[in-house]
């Protein structure tokens, strides 16, 4: 089940004016030369972001990392600001949680993002993408974790901005959990030395591992049901409508990182990406289609699995159905016999009644042979309805 986000009050004058302002102002160009001895100030916007704490919602973490090893952890986003600027191939990593608007306007001004990348990071339940914004990458991505206990899928969105010296991670949600990411990537600081795609790499590492797990389960719910199905269990069906929903959701979230990866891996001359930093990229993009395949796999078992659901049920129908036709033949055959016995029996009791009506009149009552011809009569129709309804497998 999607984690759904409460959403905050919309600001539209500020957003619009800078949404604006930032689509028509002229793009700075990033000069190559060493910083200034004076550092520049953060602008006001970035003074007004709240600090680190621990009532703090929306800032998770931030730190300043130079050759792969962490020189700063700053206790506030001016601070990160300041100190980057002041620090030589330095980069920053800012991890946000369901930032407030003016906290995403901030960084966006002093980062120069995107507007449209901007709007995307304030609203959640964006579909996974790669976008490409000058020198800076915009990813979204759709994390995934399987709860054991309700056996479902909780999902989570997670926005990252990569630039030349930063990066920046939008959380929406539980999943992933970016601090074993960062705990990992400062222990292969061979690994983290290699920049801003480094840290993109292990996100994006990271996220695919957390797909393995939800297979897994999908997996064992898919053989739990093919277990039910046969067992005849009436409520199977309900069971693999809900599952089909969450694997439908799942493959939205994992099959568009196949595309996102095959993008990343076609820049790789263009943007002069580290050799060995495609080879791990080459590995999870493997993984991802690996998963991919699978997920796409599960769901083909489990339409397999609802076409037999529905084709054993149909044959508990027929059977019941052909169980009801075969009682009421049965009982139409005992109604058939139990006529032919009534029809049998009325006709001595219709001779019968007739003579024992005793009127002076009837020509019969006095006549010497009146009761054996009487007696012979209903001997006679008895017989004969007897063989009538045995013909016709009455009796």
């Amino acid at each position: 089940m999607t984690e759904r986000r409460v959403r905050r009050p919309r600001l539209p004058g500020r957003r619009a004016a800078w949404l604006r302002s930032a689509s028509k102002r002229p793009r700075p160009v990033k000069s190559a030369a060493p910083p200034a001895a004076e550092p520049a100030q953060p602008s006001p916007a970035a003074l007004a972001v709240r600090p680190v704490g621990p009532d703090d919602g929306s800032i998770v973490h931030t730190a300043l990392y130079r050759d792969g090893v962490r020189v700063g952890t700053p206790a506030t986003l001016p601070e990160t600001l300041r100190e980057l600027r002041e620090l030589r191939g330095g980069m920053a990593w800012i991890g946000l949680h369901r930032p407030t608007e003016e906290e995403v306007i901030a960084l966006a001004e002093e980062f120069d993002l995107h507007p449209l990348a901007v709007e995307d990071a304030l609203e959640a339940h964006q579909r996974p993408k790669l976008e490409r914004y000058g020198e800076t990458l915009f990813v979204v991505l759709r994390a995934a974790r399987y709860l054991d206990a309700p056996e479902d899928i909780e999902f989570g969105e997670l926005h990252v901005f990569v630039g030349p010296d930063f990066v920046i991670t939008v959380r929406h949600g539980a999943a992933p959990d970016l601090s074993a990411v960062r705990h990992r990537m400062e222990e292969s600081p061979e690994l983290l030395s290699l920049g801003p795609e480094a840290v993109l790499y292990a996100i994006l590492d990271a996220v695919v591992d957390g797909y393995a797990p939800v297979v897994a389960g999908v997996h064992n719910d898919i053989e739990e049901i093919e277990a039910e199905v046969f067992l005849g269990d009436p409520e199977v069906s309900r069971r693999i409508y809900e599952l089909a929903r969450e694997i439908v959701e799942f493959q939205r979230a994992a099959r568009p990182m196949v595309g996102m990866l095959n993008g990343l891996m076609a820049g790789f001359a263009k943007y002069r990406t580290d050799e060995e930093l495609q080879r791990y990229l080459r590995d999870v993009a493997d993984h991802v289609t690996h998963t991919s395949e699978r997920v796409d796999a599960s769901r083909q078992a489990l339409a397999d699995i609802l076409t037999v659901n529905a084709t054993l049920v149909t044959q508990q129908q027929n059977a019941e159905m052909r169980a009801l036709a075969e009682a009421g033949f049965e009982q139409n055959e005992e109604i058939k016999k139990i006529s032919s016995w009534a029809a049998i029996l009325f006709a001595p009791t219709l001779v019968g009644t007739i003579y024992g009506m005793n009127f002076d009149e009837m020509p019969e009552l006095h006549w010497a042979f009146g009761y054996p011809f009487a007696i012979l009569l209903m001997a006679v129709v008895c017989i004969s309805l007897y063989f009538v309804f045995k013909r016709r497998d009455w009796l």
